[in-house]
């Protein structure tokens, strides 16, 4: 088994990051120091777990610049959009602990003479979270604040693609001066990481990533009874009805296909658009999208970074490639973009037109910058589309009528249904998914409900 993780850059096929993997010794110790630490961290109760959070917070943020640069290194993403990670981060983090003490508070049943009976929340104790490279911060946030404002103690396994994240948050929570073993990162391979979700300390696992991966985890926590929170991605519609504003509908779902190179679980791949409008939206997306400059993800002029490693890209441009062999077109010339290269994770992006659901780009995750457009003929036939998938994260409809939209999103199965936006996490909604897209709720005050275990307390006075 390899011993080290190693960080390739995308950006030039640089090592950025070597570490040793955690031996079983300090796998051990991490184990026995976070269930230690943890009845502590839950008696402090929830404002002061709170103002450490928050204290913590205020750190991760004050090295905004180093945090966002090294993402950018890690990863690929333009250093021009890396800054806004932090600022989600923080204004994820900040909301869970607004409404910490109202979402943690015993809930209370109708009086009853003699009686006093109420049902509190306990923490579960460790949780874990496995969190992945494409949004390294905003998909760890999601689990790691609310567990611990929950009174659980934490253990971060994140992707080797981006290490350095799990020690900025780390480095924060010590410098907030957090008791040991609250919160701790852990460098770990597959095999590590599922002899911690069979760990008996851990109580709680959160994942973020593929479907294998999420069967992968399913595998180790079978049998333990514990609670498993699973985001695993989707093959996200938008439906352009015939009212849409199509400017706002154009370059809101331009953006929501290709930023971070389309590597978001919740961006745009399949567009369905009003027949009337078909060809003024696909005339727009495309003049849209040929003004994108791949290249460098550190230069100030570039919009489109690489994908995290050229595997990925050779995958893209094989899904593109059978598309285009299938019958549909693409309207974007590669050739367009001078620092696209089949030899490396450099992927121009693609709008493919003439394409149906029995193509892989309309029916699985692509997870670059690809998208499909389709024309249709009606609600009926857009929300059929819609639900023509084995995922179900996100989906979006553009339209002026907001009872129409309500009753599209009523009809689609999905976990987050927007009008006249996509590709978003307001974490005062219930982040989910249906079907492959996973199981469980992050965010919002329901979010919390799967990092606490419910306690019903049922006195009787005599």
């Amino acid at each position: 088994m390899t011993q080290e993780l190693i960080t390739i850059s995308p950006i030039d096929g640089r090592e950025v990051v070597r570490r040793p993997y955690a031996s079983e010794a300090q796998i051990a110790r991490a184990l026995a120091d976070a269930q230690g630490a943890q009845p502590g961290w839950a008696a402090l109760g929830v404002q002061e777990r709170g103002r450490i959070v928050s204290a913590a917070v205020d750190r991760f943020v004050a090295a905004r610049d180093e945090i966002a640069r090294a993402i950018t290194v890690q990863m690929g993403r333009p250093l021009r959009y890396t800054p806004g990670e932090v600022a989600g981060f923080e204004s994820r983090a900040r909301h869970m602990i607004a409404i910490a003490a109202e979402a943690l508070a015993p809930i209370r049943v109708p009086e009853q003479p003699g009686f006093t009976r109420f049902i509190s929340r306990e923490p579960i104790g460790v949780a874990l979270t496995i969190a992945p490279w494409n949004y390294p911060l905003l998909t760890a946030v999601n689990s790691i604040v609310p567990a611990l404002m929950a009174g659980n103690a934490v253990i971060l396994k994140h992707s080797d693609q981006t290490p350095l994240c799990a020690e900025f948050i780390e480095r924060a929570f010590r410098e907030a001066g957090a008791p040991a073993g609250v919160f701790q990162y852990l460098h770990a391979s597959h095999e590590i990481a599922q002899r911690l979700i069979r760990a008996p300390e851990i109580g709680y696992v959160s994942f973020t990533g593929s479907v294998r991966g999420g069967h992968s985890v399913e595998e180790g926590a079978a049998g333990r009874f514990i609670g498993v929170g699973l985001e695993l991605g989707g093959n996200d519609p938008a439906y352009v009805r015939n009212d849409a504003d199509i400017g706002h509908a154009v370059e809101t779902l331009v953006d929501g296909a290709y930023f971070n190179s389309g590597q978001s679980c919740c961006g745009i791949q399949r567009i369905y658009v009003a027949r009337p409008r078909y060809d003024e939206f696909v005339e727009r997306a495309v003049a849209l999208t040929e003004q994108y400059v791949l290249g460098d993800p550190l230069q100030d002029g570039t919009t489109l970074g690489p994908v995290v490693r050229k595997r990925a890209a050779d995958e893209i441009r094989e899904i593109v490639d059978a598309a285009v062999a299938a019958g549909a077109r693409n309207l974007i010339d590669p050739s367009r973009f001078k620092n696209a290269n089949k030899n490396s994770p450099y992927v121009a992006p693609a709008l493919l037109t003439q394409v149906d659901h029995g193509m892989r780009v309309m029916n699985d995750e692509c997870f670059g910058p690809v998208v499909g457009i389709m024309p249709v003929d009606s609600d009926e036939q857009a929300i059929a589309l819609m639900n023509d998938s084995p995922y179900g994260l996100t989906a979006a409809a553009f339209t002026q009528d907001q009872e129409a939209a309500l009753r599209i999103g009523r009809q689609v199965r999905t976990g987050t249904f927007f009008m006249n936006r996509c590709d978003y996490l307001d974490p005062a909604l219930a982040w989910t998914g249906v079907k492959n897209s996973g199981r469980g709720v992050s965010l919002s005050v329901v979010g919390y409900e799967q990092l606490t275990q419910a306690k019903s307390f049922h006195l009787r006075s005599l």
